[in-house]
Formats: C-alpha cells, sequence, structure tokens
C-alpha cells in the first residue's frame, strides 16, 4: 500500500502493436459483389480496405472492398454477401454503408497523420479516406493494408468521379432512365405534372377549376426556361399577358382549399427598370391583385417571402454551421463538442431559422383555413422559399399530400416541376462554389457574429416570463418577432382540440418542441445513439409481431390443407435475429459505445452515469422468439 503523501507511479508499459491489429475484425473469405442498378457500372475497386468506426480513439473496424461505380461508393463486407440479417424495411436503392456520387461533400486523405483535401491529380496517395457526405455522414477508411496499385485506382476514381466538373447528361440519372424498364402499374403512381391533364386532375381534385385553368401557352418553352411546359392560372389572366411579361407578375396556382381560397405563387418584376416600364408592370400588377379579389375569388393576401423570412445566403451559412455540429470524425472532438453543445447550436441560428419558415406555414394556412383568404407568394424567381412554404402548407392543410404516393406528387410538383434549382443549390455538376458560400467542413466551430436579435433559447425564455408572470411584466419584454393575436388564437385553439389525423395538422413551433432530428442529424455516431433501442424500435417490433400474425395464420391454413393430403412440414423463420437501434431505419445495427449520448445532462438527470454505460443494447428478435 502506498502512504498518504505517496504519489502513484505512471504506468511504464508500451505497446507497439496498432490498434487496428487488436481491434479489427478478419478479412472477408467469399467474394463479395455490389448490387448494381439498371445503367449503373463498377468502375474500380480495392481490397483489404477498413472501414472504422471511431470509438475513443480506437480504430475499430470491418475489413472488406470498396468499389466506386458511376452511381456510387460503396463498402462491402461480410453483411453485405448475406441476406439473412436483412430487415423488412429498408432502403431498397442505398444501403448503409453506400454514398452517392452526388452525396459525396468533400474528400480528406491522412499522410502521416495530417488531413489534407483531396482535389484533381494526386501525386502522393494517402494511407487513409475520410469522406463528408451532404447527408451529414462521414466514412473513414484505412488503405494501409490495400495493394498500391488498388489504392492509386480506388482513390482517383472516387475523387475524379465525386469531384471533378461533369456534363448534365453525365448524371447517372440519364443512364438509369435509359436502362430501366418502364412501370406500366399505374396504381400509387408518382403524377409527373408533365402534361395538361394532370394538371387538370389536379384542379378536380381540389374543387379549384371553377376559378383556375390549365394553359399550354409555355408549350416548346416559348415563353421561359424558368416556366413549366403546362401550369394553373386565374381565368382572369390572359396568354397575352403571359407572353408580354415572359411569365413575372403572374400569379401561379399551387392548391386550393376545400372553402374555395387558393395558394398562388409569383415570381417578382427585375427591380432596376425604366420609370415607363415600371409604370407599366404595376398597373399590370394592380389589375391582377383587383380582379383577383373579386368574386368568385375570395380576399387577396400579398407575402413578400424575401423581405419575410432569411435571405438564402444566411439559409445557406446557417446550416453550414448547422453541419458542423454533425460531421466530425473523431470521439475526442465529439466529446469536446458535447461539452458546449447548446450554445453551439444556438450560435448557428438553424433551430430560429426551422421556426420561422413553420411559422410563416401557419399563418398560410390561418389565412387560408379560418380567413377564407387566397394568398400570393412572392419571390424573385419564386423557385426557393416559395417551393419550402407552399409544400409546407399542403402537407398541413391537404391529408393526400401525407400519403406515400402524395408526397412523392407534391414533390415533384412544387420542386422539380416547379423549377427549384437543385443542380445550383447543391452543386450536383461542380462548375462552382458560389452556392456554398466557401465549405470548410473540417476546420474547428467558429463563433458567430453576435446578432441583434434575441436568440432562440432567449426568445423562449421571454415568452415562458410572460406566461408565467402575466402580460404586466411582459410588456417589458418586446420582441419584434411576437405573433399576431389572430395567429395565436388560431395556433392555440387548434392544439386545444383532439387532432384529426385526416384534416389539418399543425406543427408545435415553441421553443422547446423544435428539435433536432437526431435519427438522421447523429446515426452515425456511435456515442449518440440511445440504449435500449427507444421508441422506434419499439414500433419496428410491434409492425413485426403484426405481419408475423398474419404469416403465422397463413401458415396455419397451409398446414391443415397440408395435413389433410398427408404433406406436413414445419413452419420456417420468417427472419433472424437482428439489433435495432434508435437510429432505425438510418442505421440498422447498433456499435457499441462505452459513454453515454448526447446531451451528457440529460442522462446525469435519467439515472446515474456508471450504471448507464454498463446496460447492454436492447435485443430485438425479429424471429418473434421461435426455435
Amino acid at each position: 500500500m502506498l502512504g498518504s503523501g505517496a504519489k502513484a507511479a505512471k504506468p511504464s508499459f508500451v505497446s507497439y502493436i496498432s490498434p487496428e491489429e487488436i481491434h479489427i475484425k478478419e478479412p472477408i473469405e467469399k467474394e463479395v459483389n455490389p448490387h448494381l442498378l439498371p445503367g449503373e457500372l463498377l468502375l474500380c475497386e480495392a481490397s483489404t480496405v477498413y472501414k472504422y468506426i471511431q470509438e475513443d480513439g480506437s480504430n475499430r473496424g470491418t475489413c472488406g472492398k470498396l468499389v466506386c461505380t458511376n452511381f456510387k461508393i460503396a463498402f462491402l463486407d461480410d453483411d453485405s454477401a448475406s441476406d439473412d440479417n436483412e430487415p423488412q424495411f429498408k432502403n431498397k436503392i442505398v444501403g448503409e454503408n453506400d454514398i452517392t456520387l452526388q452525396c459525396v461533400d468533400q474528400i480528406y486523405g491522412v499522410y502521416d497523420e495530417k488531413k489534407k483535401l483531396l482535389t484533381g491529380q494526386l501525386r502522393k496517395y494517402p494511407e487513409k479516406l475520410i469522406i463528408y457526405c451532404k447527408d451529414l455522414r462521414v466514412f473513414n477508411f484505412c488503405l494501409r493494408y490495400t495493394k498500391e496499385e488498388e489504392v492509386k485506382r480506388i482513390v482517383s476514381g472516387i475523387v475524379h468521379h465525386s469531384q471533378t466538373p461533369k456534363l448534365l447528361k453525365r448524371l447517372f440519372l440519364f443512364s438509369y432512365a435509359s436502362a430501366a424498364p418502364n412501370n406500366t402499374d399505374g396504381r400509387n403512381q408518382t403524377v409527373m405534372f408533365d402534361t395538361l391533364e394532370d394538371w387538370r386532375d389536379e384542379l378536380e381534385r381540389t374543387k379549384g377549376n371553377v376559378k383556375y385553368k390549365a394553359v399550354t401557352t409555355n408549350e416548346g418553352y416559348r415563353v421561359s426556361e424558368k416556366l413549366p411546359l403546362y401550369f394553373v392560372v386565374p381565368i382572369c389572366v390572359s396568354e397575352e399577358s403571359i407572353l408580354k411579361y415572359q411569365g413575372r407578375g403572374i400569379p401561379i396556382w399551387c392548391w386550393s382549399c376545400h372553402n374555395g381560397a387558393a395558394l398562388l405563387k409569383m415570381s417578382a418584376f427585375p427591380k432596376e427598370q425604366d420609370d415607363s416600364t415600371s409604370q407599366t408592370q404595376k398597373a399590370f400588377l394592380d389589375g391582377i391583385y383587383k380582379t383577383i379579389s373579386k368574386p368568385p375569388y375570395e380576399l387577396l393576401k400579398m407575402d413578400d417571402l424575401s423581405s419575410s423570412l432569411p435571405s438564402l445566403q444566411d439559409i445557406q451559412t446557417a446550416y453550414t454551421r448547422f453541419k458542423q455540429l454533425f460531421l466530425i470524425d473523431n470521439s475526442t472532438d465529439f466529446w469536446a463538442t458535447d461539452v458546449k453543445w447548446f450554445s453551439l447550436l444556438e450560435s448557428t441560428n438553424w433551430l430560429e431559422i426551422i421556426r420561422r419558415v413553420l411559422k410563416k406555414a401557419i399563418e398560410v394556412a390561418e389565412c387560408l383555413e379560418r380567413q377564407h383568404t387566397n394568398v400570393l407568394l412572392i419571390e424573385e424567381s419564386a423557385t426557393d422559399l416559395c417551393c419550402v412554404i407552399s409544400s409546407l402548407v399542403q402537407v398541413m392543410m391537404d391529408s393526400y399530400s401525407r400519403t406515400k404516393s402524395g408526397f412523392q406528387s407534391l414533390i415533384q410538383k412544387e420542386w422539380v416541376i416547379g423549377g427549384h434549382g437543385f443542380l445550383d443549390r447543391c452543386n450536383h455538376l461542380h462548375k462552382s462554389d458560389k452556392e456554398e458560400h466557401q465549405r470548410q467542413l473540417s476546420l474547428p466551430l467558429t463563433p458567430t457574429k453576435s446578432s441583434t436579435k434575441r436568440g432562440f433559447f432567449r426568445e423562449e425564455t421571454d415568452h415562458l416570463i410572460k406566461n408565467i408572470l402575466g402580460k404586466r411584466i411582459g410588456k417589458f419584454i418586446n420582441s419584434s418577432d411576437e405573433p399576431s393575436n389572430s395567429f395565436r388564437e388560431f395556433y392555440d385553439s387548434w392544439h386545444s382540440k383532439p387532432v384529426d389525423y385526416h384534416g389539418l395538422l399543425l406543427p408545435r413551433i415553441d421553443g422547446p418542441e423544435i428539435k433536432v432530428w437526431a435519427q438522421r442529424y447523429l446515426r452515425w455516431i456511435p456515442e449518440a445513439q440511445l440504449h435500449g433501442g427507444g421508441t422506434i424500435a419499439t414500433a419496428a417490433k410491434i409492425l413485426d409481431l403484426m405481419e408475423e400474425v398474419q404469416s403465422l395464420q397463413v401458415k396455419m391454413d397451409e398446414e391443415h390443407s397440408q395435413a389433410v393430403s398427408g404433406d406436413v412440414r414445419s413452419v420456417p423463420l420468417l427472419r433472424n435475429s437482428a439489433r435495432l437501434s434508435s437510429l432505425f431505419p438510418f442505421a440498422l445495427l447498433q456499435r457499441q459505445s462505452i459513454k453515454p449520448a448526447l446531451p451528457t445532462s440529460t442522462w446525469k438527470d435519467l439515472e446515474d452515469e456508471d450504471d448507464l454505460v454498463k446496460r447492454d443494447d436492447e435485443f430485438v428478435d425479429l424471429s418473434g422468439g421461435m426455435s
């Protein structure tokens, strides 16, 4: 025993074995080939690649094959070779270890433990590869045990096919479209809105055909390439007006409410015009507004989203800072971030933007539902914020938009046919980085400049004080974004009633209820996965049991008929067992962690940390316990 004043001796043991040799699984023995879609071609591959699971500094990983096609980057291991452990609910196109080329954000190589951005031609090839994805995943691959020629091929192939500029026709979409078989099944099919009949059907479905008409003015894109071939306008709008102003200043119909009020959008006229042109355009707009406000139309409310919502640059900047909280490639940075999680989240301003957008959508829903007023959304091109607000309003108000085919049709109508600049906003062709506002995902988190507005959490504190202490103290706390009495009455009234899932649905916009979608954003970080599986695993188990009951009923009927004929066989198992985490279906298997989930303060409130870290994950038996 040591005396009270004695110091413990420092550990003197030194290990000369690398962590990979201790923790990495044995290489796969059987050949594993990628599942290729129609039109997908294998471009390059490398064997004996280790995919790391970063955890407390120990490089735990799995050995497999890394491949690159004209569609995706895929890592294939033992689990990829067998379908025995496949869950019923899974993405049929992209697996957990697949990265589509358009999803790659930045690629880093590690040279002597130093990280370097990989672009263009490479003179030296890295021993590790780190891929940051636009869907907030991070992949770590070790190439230390891979043959040199294979390293050159796979690294060069991944960098070239995911990072270099490309022509539009080289995107995988076109290869797939020409090779995939046509789907002739019309049931539950997505409405493409590329024909006049599709728009007329949508008008009839929403009872909007009394006041609005589908036009063919832009056939052959003779008016504007930024407008769809077919679209819907108020009956009072003439074809001559559409041609004269090239679609600008023309109210375009999005959707009609059950009471006849409609949601419309409009691209604004250019701001820099000579006086005579501006006066002509103003007179035209005034005439359109006055006409729509008369019977059989409802009243019209105009909302310039460019002034009532954050700018596109502010949104992009906030999202870039928000991404930095999740694009972490080692456990040390994760735990350093966890200590100041809420302050970092507040500084991004992302949650406040989410709330402002939801609030705007509820305001529009109130005008349509309660005030029986048409709403005209105005934006410079009507292809960014208009898409967001119009889509949210329809999901809130139209139960059809909450079905699978209805939601897909909504995205097709408002975003694809609506002309959203996916190539520019997502930089799919890698022509320039102007839409990315100098993406620097690997840099340390930097504090943002203090804003003159109240922060997200501060504003919610003020709102809570008002509710507790009353209006007298509340008048001293002035918020520029305080909702109107009409809006608050509509919002509170709806939330006080039982929910009708086939009718109007309003999201909650109070601060404590605007939460980070951890199931998506944190799905790759082992430390952030919840122990026990959570409600997601519970719901999945219930669905499995319901399916099993139905299957067993069918099997019992078959057994009975076979017993009569003398052919009796045992009932096979439906599926093998698997582990589910709370991140299901984004992450299928729970990755072991010896630390509590984020945030640490929450876990300490729930139970003792020592007991928490010893608890094992929930084991979900997908076979229903049959043996």
